[in-house]
């Protein structure tokens, strides 16, 4: 996969933009939440000690750019305080495809920041001036409503279900549903509204 050159996106209250060092306290704040510790740090941050978790998850995520994975820290307008996390993994691994993902810290939770943000990410990765994307996926476990809810908002249609598909770092498999947005789909009405 080829280097991506970082973007910016502007959403109003947010913007999307790329991850710093300087992010590490938000970030550990976020994994404070048991949610986003269970469904999104991954093991290698679950297995670190608390206290360099951020670090673990963080760093890779700075150069995720250069190795072709566009990844946006979703933050405040006005503070530019981390708040969130969008991104567009293994871009054209698959010819014109890319894999989503996103969370929403606790203290932002209730603003439909993921679906807002998901969308514009999808937008920016279907536009011309953009990755010129053709398909995004997501995934994520059945147990995990709130992430459905996100996906659906921001017009990633449900394709069905994998069968045992995420494994929760514990070993416990659990079924996931599978979304997709397509560049050819219907625009959705903004996600925030």
């Amino acid at each position: 996969m080829s280097a991506l050159r970082p973007h910016r996106i502007e959403l109003g209250d947010v913007v999307l933009r790329p991850f710093v060092a300087s992010d590490e306290a938000a970030v550990a704040s976020a994994l404070e939440d048991p949610g986003i510790l269970r469904w999104t740090a991954g093991i290698a941050v679950i297995s670190s000690p608390a206290d360099l978790r951020a670090r673990r998850w963080l760093e890779p995520r700075i150069d995720g750019w250069a190795r072709g994975n566009a990844i946006f820290a979703i933050a405040e307008r006005d503070t530019d305080q981390v708040i969130g996390h969008v991104a567009l993994r293994d871009v054209h691994r698959v010819p014109d495809q890319a894999v989503a993902a996103y969370w929403v810290s606790p203290v932002a939770r209730g603003r439909r920041l993921g679906a807002r943000a998901l969308d514009a990410a999808a937008r920016w990765g279907f536009a011309t001036d953009g990755l010129r994307l053709h398909r995004i996926s997501l995934d994520h476990s059945l147990v995990n409503e709130g992430s459905c809810h996100v996906a659906l908002r921001a017009g990633f249609r449900l394709e069905g279900v994998m069968r045992e598909y995420y494994v929760e770092p514990t070993g416990q498999r659990h079924d996931s549903h599978l979304h997709a947005r397509l560049a050819t789909d219907a625009v959705p009405q903004p996600a925030g509204s």
